[in-house]
């Protein structure tokens, strides 16, 4: 039975590559955009956009435009920087990482027009490399299929060096046999002790899960009892949400929708540091996603005002870091080695 090649396709080292450094970079240009959303320059181009077919035929305010293109930066910084941590898994040999950013790279290609889509473009031609072969075969752990070339005439075989025949020999008897088999050491048993790093970065998880759900319903509750103060903060924040025909129960509904969504996300990325200190490979791999998006998306709040998402930012930084550490990979590839 032949094993496998262990060496590295160079197409996917090249793929994971421009996978880290090219959702690194989109990163950045997003949040330059982001930054430079309200600024003359952006309010003019959106002026002149909505001023000649095709925008002026949308019956969108430039308002409405600039917050478009607000939440298409953060879907897109989300994507990418999940994108670039999971570049360095797929050097790693790890088949969920190739899926799950082929799964990101759709969202990413379109949302990422906002910045140009040229960065954007790359990130997906590389995820849609690491399908291909020799990726393939090697994510898989079988040898890749050689290339047919014209056959080249076959040589005369070669005569053996001696025809002459070997010296019988006297048969061993059984006693003066060897035990091989007896001699062989037995492998080691027992599971391997799950490093402290693990549980740290699923407590932190259960811990920032548990107190985001926590000020989400508490922030449900109030909304619930009175809706008002939170209209009215809304109201002197944006303006033309009254212009643009929004009322105030959809805003309402609107709220409760995504309080529920990211209780869903809260409670899924509990469910996985369960997975995670239960040694499942593939729940690593999600939670790292799940880390890094929510710490995108908290960059991106932080940089608009709100300051008290540094706190999530930095633990979401610190699981994502703690279960990509060469201890966390280790244990996860002693359990699928055995």
């Amino acid at each position: 039975m032949t094993e496998p090649t262990r060496d590295r396709p160079r197409q996917v080292t090249l793929a994971g590559w421009l996978l880290m450094i090219g959702s690194g970079l989109v990163v950045v240009l997003v949040y330059q955009r982001v930054a430079g959303l309200h600024s003359l320059e952006t309010q003019a181009a959106v002026d002149r956009f909505l001023s000649e077919p095709p925008g002026s035929d949308l019956g969108l305010s430039s308002d409405a435009v600039i917050t478009l293109m607000r939440t298409l930066a953060m879907v897109t910084g989300g994507c990418a920087a999940a994108a670039a941590i999971l570049g360095y898994q797929v050097l790693q040999r790890s088949r969920a990482a190739r899926l799950v950013v082929t799964v990101l790279a759709v969202p990413l290609f379109f949302a990422g027009l906002v910045t140009g889509g040229f960065l954007t473009s790359v990130v997906a031609a590389s995820a849609t490399i690491l399908w291909l072969q020799p990726a393939r075969s090697w994510f898989d752990g079988t040898t890749a299929p050689e290339r047919r070339t014209a056959s080249a005439p076959s040589a005369s075989p070669v005569p053996p060096a001696s025809s002459a025949p070997l010296a019988p020999t006297a048969a061993m008897p059984p006693v003066a046999q060897p035990a091989i088999h007896a001699a062989t050491p037995p492998p080691a048993g027992g599971p391997a002790p799950r490093p402290r790093i693990v549980v740290l970065a699923c407590v932190l998880t259960w811990v920032c899960t548990a107190a985001t759900i926590v000020a989400l319903v508490a922030s449900a509750v109030v909304l619930a009892i009175s809706p008002d103060e939170m209209l009215d903060q809304v109201h002197r924040d944006s303006p033309e949400l009254a212009q643009q025909g929004i009322s105030d129960d959809l805003l309402i509904a609107a709220t409760y929708l995504l309080i529920a969504g990211v209780v869903i996300w809260c409670l899924s990325a509990a469910v996985l540091a369960v997975l995670v200190l239960r040694r499942v490979d593939w729940a690593r791999i999600v939670l790292i996603v799940s880390a890094v998006t929510a710490a995108a998306l908290c960059l991106l709040g932080t940089v608009m005002g709100a300051i008290l998402l540094v706190l999530p930012l930095l633990a979401s930084v610190l699981c994502a870091a703690l279960l990509v550490r060469p201890e966390a990979r280790q244990w996860f590839a002693r359990r699928d080695a055995l």
